[in-house]
């Protein structure tokens, strides 16, 4: 497992090198994103790095009902339980592909294709669907459809990862 790296609360660029604990964050961000402002989790996203202890994936794959406890009664954060627990499962999952293949970066190119890839993080991961995993997939710097070929096939227009992506294409 490689060391934790923290990240700029407004930053949904793309990183070039993900350690372990990068890809639970971005993973867990798109948990938290889901049905809620981006804006709400960009304010408090600080604060959930450090209710995570930076995301490191032994650490929070061993959490339990107290670690659950402290983290719902963190101030400044979203306290959904079932986002808790979902990052506490993710956490669980990532190091498990990790000690199959080797690393999450070997997982994720194992698979074939964006929609394999898809498919296998709906199967394996809590919380994550299409719009997660387009998400977690690009800001990890996996490939993915174009953005404007990609909306075809999703429900809803997602101005917030056309954003991004157009972002990414300025730089």
């Amino acid at each position: 497992m490689t060391t934790t790296r923290r990240r700029s609360p407004a930053s949904h660029a793309r990183i070039a090198s993900p350690s372990d604990a990068d890809y639970l964050a971005v993973m867990s961000r798109a948990v938290f994103q889901a049905g809620l402002s981006w804006a709400a989790i960009d304010r408090q996203w600080e604060q959930l790095v450090a209710a995570f202890g930076g995301f490191a994936p032994p650490t929070v794959g061993a959490y339990g009902d107290r670690d659950v406890g402290r983290i719902m009664a963190h101030p400044g954060i979203l306290h959904s339980e079932r986002k808790i627990l979902a990052t506490i499962h993710n956490a669980q999952a990532l190091l498990a592909v990790a000690q199959e293949h080797g690393s999450v970066r070997r997982y994720l190119r194992s698979l074939g294709g964006f929609d394999d890839v898809v498919a296998d993080l709906k199967r394996r991961f809590s919380h994550v669907g299409d719009i997660s995993a387009y998400y977690f997939l690009f800001r990890c710097g996996e490939q993915v459809p174009p953005f404007s070929r990609w909306i075809k096939t999703v429900k809803g227009d997602h101005p917030r990862i056309r954003e991004m992506v157009q972002a990414d294409r300025q730089r």
